[in-house]
């Protein structure tokens, strides 16, 4: 099926982005790349909704509590520290979006809009939409994927470790 090359698109994103986080010598740098690492995260726990099915038996419980009240507060948790991560690291994040085309985000944007058309079937048959809705998500991936292998953050961090040092160096007596 197509969710297997999106989950290995998933995985390349994510191991991108940790050769990010090495790479980088600025802590704002790190915490974005950290963020980045836990937002493909998610989107890999995502896909592989099925796997609790399969592994989980339906009468899970802990401290009275069901396996899905469970993962529910873990994402909860997941997706507080990513959004915490990403305001930490605000000045960066900005940078990298303004370095973005806009053709990208009206890309992404037309995407996700047709996979929620294909998951709904809104404009397309049920077992078709099915099939827009996977092409959809792989292309999103991809983009991700073609994105952060065209990044050239080594230049980007250099430029944003001598401007803070000129930063420093002006505003000492």
């Amino acid at each position: 099926m197509i969710e297997i090359p999106g989950n290995i698109i998933l995985v390349i994103c994510l191991l991108r982005c940790l050769h990010y986080f090495l790479q980088s010598h600025i802590r704002r740098a790190q915490t974005f790349w950290l963020a980045s690492m836990l937002i493909f995260i998610t989107a890999i726990r995502r896909e592989l909704n099925y796997l609790p099915d399969l592994f989980v038996p339906s009468d899970f419980t802990l401290l009275s509590r069901s396996y899905d009240w469970w993962e529910d507060m873990v994402l909860t948790v997941i997706y507080l520290t990513i959004v915490g991560l990403l305001i930490h690291s605000g000045r960066y994040l900005w940078a990298l979006l303004k370095k973005a085309p806009l053709s990208l985000y009206f890309g992404v944007a037309v995407l996700a809009i047709v996979q929620y058309m294909g998951e709904n079937a809104i404009l397309f048959p049920e077992d078709f939409g099915v099939f827009v809705e996977e092409t959809s998500e792989t292309l999103i991936y991809a983009t991700a994927l073609i994105y952060l292998w065209r990044l050239n953050v080594s230049d980007d961090t250099s430029q944003q470790k001598d401007a803070s040092e000129l930063h420093y160096q002006t505003s000492t007596p």
